[in-house]
């Protein structure tokens, strides 16, 4: 499954490249209301989704039928998307991209109103939902995710005590350290990258504001250098490098698997990835599947503790939106309410819900224990971000420039780390002068 963490912490702060135009940029005002009498809800909506796993093996099927108990007279298609991001962008061209899809991240913010309908203001939508600042846009929330999720690094516990590790490291030297005690005691790949992947790679923009706990990280973005000297995206990319550099990763970046790295870091083949809360649930169920115990997969938070504490941030995953052009709004908005509020589909994931007061899964018990505290990014300065990584074509959420800085690490082109980062900062601080002015 072709996933970003996330993917994963999506919308509002992933891919973070130019704005799309077309034909779908209509500005007439719309709003997608889901009717107080289910029974009134008519029509057949297609819904849009990168989940091209739930679609096959009949989950999406499953949860549509569950949502037809509420709604019956509804018909809910679903169209899976490999590579969603791409496809979508060239749909959105036209009026023909779905009743209900991912609000994908080539869209500028400022653009939500041409192409979404708005799902309400977000003084309500805020007092029951989490994340809506994400898709705010003159006051008026255009998406909503039906799980948070936060990055962090999945692991084999059997593994890293094997190696003698007990705690979760608390610097990045001691979590180099560590992955070089796994290296040394173990017969497991300390460190995975995916680098043929692409995707897991961006998932290292998402260490931003867990370095020093900060939840006007993204502000900070738009307003300085992100790879200045203790920067938070300066301490995970020298991470990442030193990771590298040391041979704590698989041999041949260019010959990974996803895939197959689920299995193998289930079995204690692979020892630790960066990914995010969405994944665990994957790794678990590869376990199962290889004979081995579901139990040996965790998850840690980013080396880096401000006043003694860990900290993690929570954001959304990718946001259902309803189509501006939608023959059923009505339809299309009760499924995204349903699906959020009803459909447990953040509980089959072991993922965060949207809603507020709600229980943290099962698998996030160990971050209560440790008290991590978790925080949530200020996102309104992430439609000049997006703005100020377009005209700097720094790419910061896109794999280009950390498959670099892999091939830096490993040998394979020139150059030096403090060069290389440095050169991100110039091209980002230059581009901040000009990032929509024109």
């Amino acid at each position: 499954m072709n996933r970003r963490t996330l993917a994963a912490l999506a919308a509002g702060t992933a891919l973070l490249l130019a704005g799309c135009t077309g034909t779908g940029g209509s500005t007439r005002a719309a709003d997608a209301k889901a009717p107080d009498d289910p029974s009134k809800a008519t029509g057949t909506i297609t819904v849009l989704t990168q989940r091209t796993d739930l679609v096959q093996d009949g989950t999406m099927k499953r949860y549509a039928a569950a949502f037809n108990k509420v709604y019956p007279k509804v018909k809910v298609e679903f169209q899976a998307l490999t590579d969603y991001e791409t496809e979508v962008k060239i749909r959105m061209n036209t009026e023909n991209y779905g009743d209900v899809l991912m609000i994908p991240g080539v869209i500028k913010k400022s653009d939500y109103p041409k192409f979404f309908a708005s799902l309400g203001t977000e003084a309500e939508l805020s007092k029951k939902y989490r994340f809506t600042g994400f898709t705010t846009v003159g006051g008026k929330v255009y998406g909503q995710s039906p799980i948070g999720v936060m990055p962090g690094f999945v692991y084999n516990k059997r593994v890293w005590k094997q190696a003698g590790v007990t705690r979760w490291p608390t610097t990045p030297a001691e979590f180099v350290a560590d992955l070089k005690a796994i290296r040394t005691k173990t017969a497991a790949t300390p460190y995975y990258t995916n680098y043929a992947a692409q995707w897991p790679l961006t998932s290292w923009t998402f260490v931003n504001g867990s370095v020093h706990c900060d939840p006007q990280a993204t502000t900070k973005l738009a307003e300085g250098d992100p790879w200045a000297a203790g920067a938070d995206l300066r301490v995970g990319d020298t991470m990442l490098y030193d990771i590298v550099h040391d041979g704590l990763a698989e041999n041949d970046p260019t010959t990974t698997n996803w895939e197959a790295s689920k299995a193998q870091l289930a079995k204690g083949k692979i020892a630790t990835q960066w990914l995010g809360t969405w994944a665990v649930v994957q790794f678990q169920d590869a376990a199962k599947k290889a004979g081995v115990d579901p139990d040996d997969i965790g998850f840690m938070p980013f080396p880096a503790q401000t006043d003694g504490k860990f900290c993690a941030v929570v954001g959304p995953d990718y946001n259902q939106a309803v189509n501006i052009h939608s023959a059923h709004k009505a339809a299309a908005r009760a499924w995204i309410d349903w699906f959020t509020d009803k459909s447990g589909y953040d509980k089959d994931n072991l993922a965060i819900s949207p809603l507020k007061g709600a229980a943290l899964p099962a698998v996030l018990q160990p971050y209560e224990d440790a008290g991590v505290k978790l925080i949530e990014l200020d996102d309104t300065a992430g439609a000049r971000v997006k703005l100020i990584d377009s005209a700097s074509e720094v790419g910061i959420n896109a794999p280009d420039y950390r498959q670099k800085l892999v091939d830096l690490a490993r040998g394979a082109r020139g150059g030096t780390l403090d060069g290389f980062l440095d050169d991100l900062g110039s091209k980002w601080t230059a581009a901040e002068k000009t990032a929509g002015t024109s």
